[in-house]
């Protein structure tokens, strides 16, 4: 294999994949990258058998060739290097030499055959949408996946496509964030993608940028796995096995209590009043809904803390404890100005919904008040 490339193009292409490289293994190869040239692109991979990432970029190619290195100590060669354009090449007793202006690194690199094979999936079942739509939809519902292993389906967020309409949701058990937008597919769908799969996306997808058109992500879906393909990055991800909670019948009906709010003032409030939770006193924020206002309190060991922000407040008057967190996250992924609260009774969840349409649907579960 020989080729030569930029080393800032070579850097980024790197760092890309390192997130599906295994820290440490029984398996040599999984902490390894795996670099593959054919003509003028060279594939830079990492997979761990749970995630896998490719990034592909033009090089001046000279002799095809595929070599697997050490993650490590490749990217720390890489990133000492000089800038400019880098030369590589292998021989047949896996010998790499890495040249770049006045430098030379000589390395020894693994056969390609000991790299795990990469899954295959047809591109028959796949849809493509808007990038800035699916980081959108992703980045709104991303927090509330639940970080409890012991039940593994929620540690994921379900993509279900129905009737032209793509339904993203993540549950944690204390609450739940549903996003939804018309999509263009060819059969309806239902399969819950890991968290981690989805972090990544986000930060791959940020990383490309366009000035004449809006990029589109290619999802193909297989029986066990989902590759996700935009601007020269292909991610692929392992599915989670097991049956995603029925997500229709948590999200409860119109609420006898409705407050339209101004997002920012609740979430200044609500942090003003966080002031005096930490990690070992969790007591909830206590709102009282009523008139024009929320009333916004809190009592812990470390003191009282009480606030008023204004409010268009419609039917019932209501009394409800939240966390703080839950609640405050769910207002930053809304991503509005102004949001509608819903709630029937002090026990009921809140549900956080736009002024107008349905697009998003998020549910904070209460917290018990003391008298």
């Amino acid at each position: 294999m020989k080729f030569n490339c930029d080393k800032a193009a070579l850097t980024e292409a790197v760092l890309s994949v390192s997130p599906a490289v295994s820290q440490k293994s029984t398996l040599m190869a999984l902490e390894c990258v795996l670099l593959r040239c054919r003509g003028t692109v060279l594939s830079v991979i990492g997979y761990n058998l749970e995630l896998g990432i490719t990034k592909d970029l033009e090089v001046q190619g000279f002799e095809d060739g595929e070599i697997i290195l050490n993650a490590r100590l490749f990217s720390e060669i890489i990133s000492k290097m000089p800038a400019g354009e880098l030369s590589f090449s292998t021989d047949e007793k896996l010998l790499t030499v890495i040249k770049g202006g006045g430098a030379q690194f000589t390395i020894l690199g693994m056969s390609a055959d000991e790299y795990p094979e990469l899954p295959v999936i047809s591109r028959n079942n796949s849809f493509s949408m808007p990038c800035k739509t699916l980081r959108s939809m992703i980045g709104e519902t991303l927090f509330a996946v639940s970080q409890d292993t012991s039940n593994p389906i929620l540690t994921g967020t379900l993509f279900e496509g129905k009737d032209g309409v793509l339904h993203m949701v993540s549950v944690d058990g204390k609450r739940l964030a549903l996003r939804q937008e018309s999509i263009s597919f060819a059969e309806d769908f239902r399969f819950v993608v890991p968290g981690r799969a989805l972090t990544e996306i986000l930060k791959l997808t940020g990383r490309i940028s366009s000035d004449e058109e809006e990029p589109v992500v290619q999802l193909s879906v297989g029986d066990r796995h989902i590759i996700f393909e935009c601007g020269g990055y292909q991610l692929i991800s392992r599915l989670l096995d097991g049956e995603f909670i029925n997500y229709n019948s948590a999200i409860p009906a119109e609420g006898k209590t409705r407050v339209r709010v101004n997002v920012r003032e609740l979430s200044d409030s609500i942090g003003r009043a966080s002031i005096i939770i930490s990690e070992k006193v969790k007591n909830p924020i206590r709102a009282l809904f009523g008139g024009n206002s929320i009333q916004i309190s809190c009592e812990t060991a470390l003191g009282k803390v009480s606030d008023s922000i204004g409010a268009e407040i419609t039917g019932e008057g209501l009394q409800i404890g939240f966390n703080n967190r839950f609640m405050l996250d769910a207002l930053k992924a809304s991503a509005s100005d102004e949001v509608v609260l819903e709630m029937s009774s002090p026990l009921s969840p809140i549900k956080i919904l736009p002024l107008e349409g349905d697009h998003f649907t998020f549910l904070v579960m209460p917290m018990r008040l003391k008298e």
